[in-house]
C-alpha cells in the first residue's frame, strides 16, 4: 500500500453542492435559498439579536437602574500566595518572614499576600509571620514549639 492508494472509509465524506449549475442539477436558478428576503442576498447575515421582527429580549426587559450608568466598585477577594510547611521545612533559620520567602523563590517578589498551609510537618520550632494560616498549619507550627505571627494586610 501507498501513499496515493489510500482513501477515506467508505462513506465518511460527501461531495460537495454545487449550487447554481442550472434547473437539471436541481439547485439551480435560486440555488436552494428561496425567493426575496434576507437570507437569499448574498451576504446578508442578521445580528444575533434579531428574532424575526419580534421585539428582541435585550429591548424587552427593563435597563437596570444604576447599572446602565456610572462606575461600580465591586469587593473582591484577596488573593493569597500560597506557601506549604513542606517548603517552610526546608527553609533555614528560626524566624520566617515574607523577605525569606521571597528569597528563597516560593513567593513571587510582587505577591503582596502569604497564607501558610498546613501540607506537611515541620519538625523545629520556628517564628513565621505571614498574612494569613489554615488551622492546621497553625496547630503543626505551635505543635512543634514556634509561634504564629499574622501581618496586617
Amino acid at each position: 500500500m501507498r501513499l496515493n492508494e489510500l482513501s477515506p472509509a467508505p462513506g465518511s465524506t460527501r461531495t460537495r453542492k454545487r449550487v447554481g449549475r442550472g434547473a437539471g442539477s436541481g439547485h439551480g436558478k435560486t440555488s436552494g435559498k428561496g425567493h426575496k428576503g434576507a437570507n437569499s442576498r448574498s451576504g446578508a447575515r442578521r445580528n444575533a439579536a434579531f428574532e424575526g421582527g419580534q421585539m428582541p429580549l435585550q429591548r424587552r426587559l427593563p435597563r437596570l437602574k444604576g447599572m446602565a450608568r456610572g462606575r461600580h466598585t465591586v469587593a473582591r477577594p484577596k488573593n493569597y500566595a500560597p506557601v506549604n510547611l513542606s517548603d517552610l521545612a526546608e527553609l533555614f533559620g528560626d524566624t520566617i518572614g515574607l523577605e525569606e520567602l521571597r528569597s528563597a523563590g516560593l513567593v513571587r517578589k510582587r505577591a503582596e499576600l502569604v497564607k501558610v498551609l498546613g501540607d506537611g510537618e515541620i519538625g523545629r520550632a520556628v517564628n513565621v509571620s505571614a498574612h494569613a494560616f489554615s488551622a492546621s498549619a497553625r496547630e503543626k507550627i505551635e505543635a512543634a514549639g514556634g509561634k504564629v505571627e499574622i501581618l496586617e494586610s
